[in-house]
């Protein structure tokens, strides 16, 4: 069983993630998102929504993109609006460059204190 710790490649989300190599704590599924829980959480409250379709990184977006990272907002927003309401506080995060260890589009929404490693 591949995990986020073990995985070598360089897109956990198109080669693991989406085709559910692993399982997930699955909270949104649809046709272009993905949202679950992440499986080694750095705060108390992790999630990890991503495009189903292969999108590089936030400065790749094109517009032939349009429709898939509207999806991924509005189930950010979604999401980001739970956490804030249950938790009273969320933050929304996205890397880029070498701060991306998965180069593909994934935006994390937290809240509470970062957890050690």
């Amino acid at each position: 069983m591949t995990s986020e710790a073990t995985y070598q490649g360089d897109d956990f989300y198109c080669d693991v993630a989406i085709p559910r190599a692993v399982p997930l704590d699955v909270v949104h599924d649809d046709e272009l998102v993905l949202a679950y829980h992440h499986a080694r959480p750095y705060w108390d409250v992790h999630l990890v929504v991503v495009p189903k379709r292969h999108i590089g990184s936030l400065t790749t977006v094109r517009p032939s993109d349009e429709a898939d990272v509207r999806a991924l907002l509005r189930v950010v927003q979604d999401i980001a609006r739970a956490v804030e309401k249950e938790h009273g506080a969320a933050a929304v995060l996205t890397d880029l460059g070498a701060y991306q260890d998965s180069k593909h589009l994934h935006i994390h929404v937290h809240s509470g204190p970062r957890r050690s490693t």
